[in-house]
């Protein structure tokens, strides 16, 4: 069993921080402690939340994948294309919407198993493809849906939109397959030693490959949230998204060597970093600001992570 002052480090750590922060941009301003700010918070970071899961199982896999941010333009410009240039009804845009995201994954996925090149340089390469592809097919112009898509980030139920409580699902789902099923063993189990898992008699390829495929399905699904929320598709949408997904999951507790993680840390990581964003942005920080205090947050969590790894090997 894991030990108590572990599992203090894993999840107490995490609320403490949040809740440090909500305290303090309460107190230093006179508008954040309201039902508006957090309702804004929780309507702004679905894409968010969907793009760090997939990352997440990525980085527990012990791989990386640079290609998410692109992936999401690509997949919500397929979609405003299909409606707008193409005619077609919603129930068939949305399959493609997904369905190039899930190919864009899948090929990640493919390249750096067969010929065992680090996902790192493959999901580099797809960045620019998927990028130029987007360009290419909106001729770099965004796509207005004329409200096709208005209906996922309607916000009058509870002032939440749906596309919140599909994030949630998406969390608790992922969270299942990861701590709960076979599937979700064998991707800690390869993050951490991918020669034994071979040694022991399972072929490690497939799960990486459907790992890269889902992270892609996922960063789709993310960018049809986006174009749902803007109520259009731009090309230049998701540019660093990539990076956020993994300071989400860093600040969470996600291994950038491979092995350990959790889906629920890395949702705690991302309301972290929507909670800065929006308190530093009302207390008046500039862009620049907001970048600096955001990176050394960043590694802040990556120093603690170090703790916690040395607290655990002097523990075993």
């Amino acid at each position: 069993m894991r030990n108590l002052r572990a599992v203090l480090f894993d999840y107490l750590g995490l609320f403490l921080a949040l809740a440090g922060l909500i305290v303090f941009f309460g107190l230093s301003t006179d508008h954040f402690f309201t039902t508006t700010t957090f309702l804004t918070i929780a309507n702004q970071i679905p894409d968010a939340t969907v793009l760090a899961v997939g990352m997440t199982l990525v980085l527990i896999l012990g791989g990386i994948d640079l290609s998410v941010g692109s992936v999401l333009a690509l997949s919500s410009a397929a979609l405003g294309v299909c409606l707008i240039q193409w005619k077609l009804p919603l129930a068939a845009a949305v399959p493609a919407c997904l369905g190039v995201g899930l190919l864009c994954g899948l090929l990640n996925g493919l390249v750096t198993v067969m010929w065992r090149l680090p996902s790192f340089i493959v999901t580099l390469g797809m960045l620019e493809v998927a990028r130029g592809a987007t360009y290419l097919i909106t001729q770099s112009q965004t796509q207005y849906l004329a409200g096709q898509v208005d209906v996922l980030a309607d916000t009058q139920s509870l002032g939440l939109s749906p596309v919140v409580i599909m994030a949630l699902l998406v969390v608790v789902a992922a969270q299942f397959i990861l701590s709960r099923s076979v599937f979700g063993r064998y991707i800690i189990a390869i993050g951490t030693n991918e020669e034994a898992v071979r040694l022991s008699g399972v072929n490690p390829k497939p799960v990486k490959v459907a790992v890269f495929a889902l992270c892609g399905l996922l960063s789709a699904l993310s960018g049809l949230m986006v174009a749902a929320r803007m109520g259009s598709a731009d090309p230049n949408v998701g540019i660093g998204n990539e990076l956020q997904a993994i300071a989400a999951a860093v600040i969470g507790g996600t291994s950038l060597m491979g092995g350990r993680g959790s889906v629920i840390n890395s949702f705690i990581g991302v309301l972290i970093i929507a909670v800065l964003g929006a308190g530093l942005a009302q207390i008046g920080a500039q862009d620049p600001t907001k970048r600096v205090v955001t990176g050394c947050v960043i590694v802040g969590a990556v120093v603690l992570d170090y703790y916690r790894r040395r607290l655990r090997n002097e523990e075993s």
